[in-house]
């Protein structure tokens, strides 16, 4: 039996939606601000599956996830399929001269032991290194604009 934990987070980026959520949903470039995550490979046959590599201090794990859900410039909703388990999503809200982005994430820590880790330190590592990433987004995010612009 395993235990979920949860965590939310969000950035507030000065670009326009168009920019924020195509800059996102090409899930290959998540390593360029998320700091964990080490590839992201979309299989040719099999655009809705992704294969993802997490390497955080010599701990790796890789799994596939399958999208299930996608809403242009609103929401990337995803679920695992094999591997590490977790499910998320990340949502889009336009605020005309900037975009909110927020980011929610879940992932299965095996019974009691998820308990003591989510205590201890796992929530509150996993929180920071998240909420770091989102904000390495924004910067990303904000040259990107920058170069489109010149």
């Amino acid at each position: 039996m395993a235990d979920w934990l949860e965590h939310s987070v969000q950035v507030e980026v000065e670009a326009p939606i168009e920019l924020v959520w195509s800059l996102w949903s090409d899930l290959e470039q998540m390593p360029r601000w998320m700091k964990w995550i080490d590839s992201v490979k979309i299989p040719e046959d099999t655009p809705e599956i992704s294969i993802w590599k997490l390497d955080t201090r010599g701990l790796e794990f890789t799994w596939k996830s399958r999208i299930l859900k996608v809403v242009p410039n609103q929401i990337i909703q995803w679920e695992s399929v094999d591997g590490l388990p977790n499910r998320g999503a990340v949502r889009f809200y336009d605020r005309h001269s900037s975009s909110i982005v927020k980011l929610t994430i879940a992932y299965a820590i095996p019974g009691i032991l998820g308990k003591i880790m989510d205590n201890l330190f796992l929530g509150r590592a996993v929180e920071s290194t998240l909420k770091a990433d989102m904000e390495k987004f924004r910067e990303y995010a904000l040259e990107a604009k920058s170069n489109a612009s010149q």
